[in-house]
């Protein structure tokens, strides 16, 4: 049984609309019906809340074409919000918890399934790449390198530096490969999952090293991002110094979790990204997705996810069948992701995007320098690109403030994922500024 169908809907139908599809199934009228059905359980409505939702209902379905599917998300998102928020909405509790996504419910990979996931579409591909381009330049020479991976893949990306090192470094000794993760405290780590541990992990990723000849160690911080990594950090600040180690700071994905201004008067990111620069790494990477999710306005939130998320369902639609496990368990982690913008708030509501325009302010604040890629790089994301559908396609976006180039994954024109590097002021780079 499809559990967002509402039983016994009011009539009449909310003045405007019909319910046929035919009639108002485009993405713009999906949006101003949940633009409107916000409104109303934003203003305890609970009647005009529940005409509107009727109609999308009738307009909406799981298994339709991509706007469809992505107002079918909204849609349980916003059924959700109005059972918390609407007392008249108490009996509809059952059905939008039913109907929700939960971190109970979400597939967890294998290491093969989730490599497999991964490297579907540029989306993570694309920062690899930028990234790995980036490390590579940066370390070499180093007899140590040390890594902090802080990503949403769970290491995916891993296997490719390793492997790139390897090539590249090949006429002279391998350095010594030292790899941190984060294991967070409160288990909050955001889709996709894994169905192992980081212990199994690591081992995988030592011996696969060991395949390239290259000696690595793995560690593991148990650290939170809800307090801006704190142990993370103080970890790194009482490491024991490694002559002619390089630190490799890798973001990817992951450092909107940190809590904002919005969340906090201790605007915890800008702390984080300081006291990282206080540790003086070699390199940091920074790959996040080109979206404001940060609005305390729910209707400037919802506006502005719409906008983002009918990428994922769009794109949805080149690379995975219909009723296939792949694709359904790929649009359940974009639906978490959906849920957690629209029906939670205060520090439950972990999905806050920041653009990257924000990100590079908040890195020159933190007295990071960028450090653009070159022209083999961008040459190698383009050849990645044309392995893909049509619709992808790059920018090279040029900073005003510092002059550095950045590339911006795209879909149909519009931006994706933005991928950066920056090095610490008075450090190897300050010759660029």
């Amino acid at each position: 049984m499809n559990t967002t169908r509402i039983l016994n809907p009011p009539r009449p139908l909310w003045p405007g609309f019909s319910s046929s599809k035919s009639l108002c199934g485009d993405a713009n009228c999906m949006e101003q019906l949940l633009l409107h059905c916000a409104n109303a359980i934003e203003s305890n409505d609970a009647t005009l809340a529940q005409h509107i939702i009727w109609v999308l209902n009738n307009l909406a379905s799981p298994d339709g074409d991509s706007t469809q599917r992505l107002a079918s998300s909204f849609l349980r998102a916003l059924m959700s919000r109005a059972a918390s928020k609407i007392p008249a909405f108490a009996f509809f509790s059952v059905a939008a918890t039913a109907a929700s996504v939960s971190r109970k419910t979400l597939h967890r990979f294998s290491v093969i399934e989730l490599a497999e996931f991964v490297d579907l579409t540029p989306w993570h591909r694309f920062g690899f790449i930028a990234a790995n381009a980036a490390i590579l330049d940066a370390v070499e020479g180093y007899s140590s390198v040390h890594i902090v991976d802080l990503s949403l893949t769970n290491c995916m990306q891993m296997p490719t530096l390793i492997d790139s090192l390897a090539n590249k470094l090949h006429k002279q000794p391998p350095p010594l490969l030292k790899l941190t993760v984060i294991a967070s405290d409160d288990e909050s780590h955001p889709p996709p999952l894994l169905e192992i541990s980081y212990e199994e992990l690591g081992s995988k990723l030592v011996n696969f090293a060991t395949t390239r000849n290259i000696a690595m160690e793995f560690r593991i911080i148990s650290s939170s991002y809800s307090d801006g990594l704190s142990s993370l950090i103080e970890q790194l600040r009482n490491d024991p110094f490694v002559f002619n180690e390089a630190l490799v700071v890798n973001c990817h994905m992951m450092l909107h979790y940190i809590p904002d201004e919005t969340l906090t008067s201790n605007p915890t990111r800008s702390v984080f990204l300081k006291e990282l620069r206080d540790l003086n790494p070699t390199i940091v990477t920074l790959i996040d997705e080109d979206a404001d999710f940060t609005s305390t306005n729910l209707i400037s939130r919802l506006r502005s996810l719409y906008n983002y998320m009918w990428i994922p369902y769009d794109t949805a639609d080149m690379y995975l069948t219909r009723g296939s496990e792949q694709r359904q368990w790929y649009e359940a982690d974009v639906s978490w992701k959906i849920d957690n913008v629209i029906a939670k708030e205060g520090a439950e509501r972990v999905e806050r995007l920041e653009p990257k325009s924000r990100w590079f302010e908040r890195m020159r604040e933190a007295k990071f320098a960028g450090v653009g890629f070159g022209e083999e790089v961008a040459t190698e994301a383009k050849t990645m690109l044309e392995e893909h559908a049509t619709g992808w396609g790059m920018k090279r976006d040029v900073d005003e403030d510092d002059d550095v180039e950045r590339f911006v994954l795209t879909w149909k024109g519009h931006s994706v994922v933005f991928a950066s590097s920056w090095a610490p002021i008075n450090g190897v780079v300050a010759d660029l500024i």
